[in-house]
């Protein structure tokens, strides 16, 4: 059931469960639930706890439905790849949903409006990790070398976001005074206020851009670096492009309900990318490891169940440790508060 990757002749050839009509069967269930959240945030509204929850639940067992799907049709070893992408996808998710939360403060954003920013954000990363995951398949298919690129960009992106991380959050620059943004205000005018969902307006007898537009801009610009960071570590884990697509797919689906689940939890992880800064690095070794591998077959290679298992260990381990300092915190303020 499995179909040979194009070019196989090439050393970097590898087999993809991803035949013609699963990859259509995919895209028409993505583009129907992207078509389904467009509907739902036709109407500007206040995303409701019961909403967001109910929505999260669908979205968090749609992949381990599908995950059972793989194990049945095709092989466990296959399920846990997926699984284990799935796990990595979603925690830099969680990652770039914070960032989203500091567009939408920063740009004071209506909450009525927040889901359908959310929405257009998810759905410029799911455009661009296609084109990333599609570059990767090719750099793949013309050597095992792009093994050691991707895991190179992975050691740069976690020491990136460790220095960041070790700055604290309190230190994140101005949405407002990102380059794309100023760009814009510089070759255009924006109205004062919000039009509701309307990115364009006629003001005056002159198109004008509004404020949404220009938040937008800053979500596609921020989908942009996780983009880089998000498709290495995926091939880090399996190197079927269908499993990548598919791992991205429904790590990115539901965010825009688990936003305003997480909205007042967010805050409280403050150990989060100390966790992602290793986890990258991780599967940067892993990479490396792995092309080594392909140059010396007597070095070892790192086996996906344990890269799980660590995964899932060091975000049980910040998690933890977060909530834990977040609250001692929380109770230190209290006190001297009180004092």
């Amino acid at each position: 059931m499995l179909v040979q990757a194009a070019g196989s002749g090439s050393s970097g050839a590898a087999e993809t469960m991803g035949s013609p009509m699963l990859w259509t069967i995919s895209i028409a269930v993505l583009v129907a639930l992207l078509v389904a959240d467009f509907v739902i945030t036709h109407k500007p509204h206040e995303v409701s706890m019961k909403e967001a929850v109910g929505w999260s639940v669908f979205y968090l067992a749609l992949p381990f439905v599908f995950a059972l799907f793989v194990w049945l049709a095709y092989s466990g070893g296959q399920a846990t790849e997926f699984v284990t992408g799935f796990v990595v996808e979603k925690s830099l998710s969680v990652d770039n949903l914070f960032v989203f939360m500091l567009i939408l403060t920063g740009f004071a954003v209506p909450a009525a409006v927040q889901q359908r920013v959310l929405l257009y954000g998810i759905v410029g990363a799911l455009v661009l990790r296609g084109i990333f995951i599609a570059l990767g398949a090719a750099m793949l298919q013309a050597g095992t070398w792009a093994f050691l690129v991707f895991g190179l960009i992975l050691f740069v992106s976690a020491l990136k976001i460790l220095v960041e991380a070790l700055k604290g959050h309190q230190d994140e620059k101005d949405p407002s005074e990102m380059r794309s943004v100023k760009l814009m205000r510089r070759f255009t005018h924006v109205t004062d206020d919000y039009r509701g969902t309307k990115m364009v307006v006629r003001e005056a007898g002159k198109r004008a851009l509004t404020p949404l537009a220009i938040v937008v801009v800053a979500v596609f610009a921020t989908d942009i670096v996780f983009a880089v960071d998000s498709v290495p570590a995926v091939y880090g884990i399996t190197e079927d492009p269908y499993l990548v697509f598919a791992t991205n797919a429904f790590a990115l689906l539901g965010l825009r309900a688990l936003y305003f689940v997480l909205q007042a939890v967010l805050a409280k992880l403050i150990y989060l990318n100390h966790g992602l800064a290793i986890i990258l690095a991780f599967i940067g070794v892993k990479l490396v490891l792995h092309w080594a591998h392909t140059v010396w077959p007597a070095v070892p290679t790192i086996p996906t169940p344990i890269s799980l298992l660590a995964i899932i260990g060091i975000l049980g381990a910040v998690t933890v440790l977060s909530l834990r300092v977040s609250k001692r915190n929380e109770n230190r303020e209290a006190a001297d508060a009180k004092a």
